[in-house]
């Protein structure tokens, strides 16, 4: 008698068919692992940033004064009237908000110029070997390398109209002045903040120029020179075009740190700052902190916001094309 044995398939299988799956789990965890080690970083920057930026929001969009501040929450809802407000410039307060942005657009226009001029120009005399480079170069640095208060706190007492260091060397010394000058109030008080911000800024300025600068091929100046191109040449013809991309990156930095520059204004004047060295930054800390209209000041906040937006999103916009221009 016999017996018929039905046997199973017989499966072809390689050595490295069972290994796939272990394969594509240990690359989804080392593609994995950056991003999860980045998570509590992330966590934390959208718990400072985000959390309070939408709180800000939400708080514009209330009649939020010192009465409520204990439990804002309960501030009763006003809809748009804090930015109707903000924004009617025939008013006292969206005229005095108008002023200020003036105030700050010119600052910061002025303030960006000269530091972006001023760091390129001691970014390009460095590049030339001279004794005493590596000491002058640490001390270019030292204005952007000290703390903000100590910084401006210095400048407060050099502008001091009686004994200031200033008026001694401008009325005393070099004799520019019929008499001292007060510089921490009225019109000069401008030209104050802008000199505190430029020598605060240009060190960084030159920071950056002078590491874009090492990417520039010597070669290039070399054949140049012996093109017959002078220095002036050199730097329009071979520096600027290959700082561009820098330079872009550095204006829209420098555009940023200035307009929102809250600490230099401050420390210089106080809570309450000279009419024409208004910037906008103060002018909404007043608006809140001062006159108690925590509404009213988060309404100017989300405007600068807007603002700050569409300005960085059309300079990125040209710029792109720019360089898409360059390229083709």
């Amino acid at each position: 008698m016999t017996t018929t044995a039905l046997q199973e398939p017989v499966r072809k299988t390689s050595p490295g068919a069972a290994r796939e799956p272990r394969r594509r789990t240990g690359r989804i965890r080392r593609i994995s692992l950056p991003y999860l080690l980045l998570l509590p970083a992330l966590l934390l920057e959208l718990l400072v940033h985000l959390v309070p930026m939408v709180i800000g929001i939400v708080m514009s969009f209330k009649e939020l004064t010192q009465f409520y501040i204990r439990d804002w929450g309960t501030a009763p809802w006003s809809g748009l009237g804090n930015y109707k407000v903000s924004v009617d410039f025939d008013a006292p307060v969206g005229e005095a908000l108008l002023h200020s942005f003036f105030v700050t657009v010119g600052f910061t226009l002025l303030s960006v110029g000269l530091c972006w001029l001023i760091g390129t120009a001691a970014a390009v005399y460095m590049q030339d070997t001279f004794r005493g480079r590596g000491l002058l170069r640490a001390l270019f640095l030292v204005p952007y390398a000290l703390p903000v208060y100590a910084a401006v706190i210095t400048w407060v007492f050099m502008f001091q109209h009686d004994n200031g260091l200033v008026n001694h060397v401008l009325h005393d010394q070099l004799h520019l002045t019929d008499q001292p000058s007060f510089w921490l109030i009225g019109d000069n008080s401008f030209y104050a903040l802008l000199t505190v911000s430029v020598w605060k800024g240009w060190p960084f300025a030159f920071l950056i120029v002078m590491a874009g600068l090492q990417n520039i091929p010597r070669e290039l100046y070399e054949a140049a020179a012996l093109d017959g191109a002078g220095m002036w040449q050199q730097i329009r013809r071979i520096t600027l075009p290959s700082l561009r991309p820098v330079n872009q990156v550095l204006v829209l930095v420098l555009f940023l740190w200035t307009f929102n520059d809250f600490n230099t204004p401050y420390v210089l004047f106080g809570k309450a700052a000279p009419e024409a060295a208004d910037l906008i930054s103060v002018h909404i800390y007043q608006a809140s902190f001062v006159t108690w209209n925590f509404g009213t000041g988060s309404a100017m906040s989300v405007l600068l916001l807007l603002f700050l937006l569409v300005v960085t999103g059309v300079y990125l916009l040209f710029t792109s094309r720019g360089r898409r221009a360059a390229d083709v």
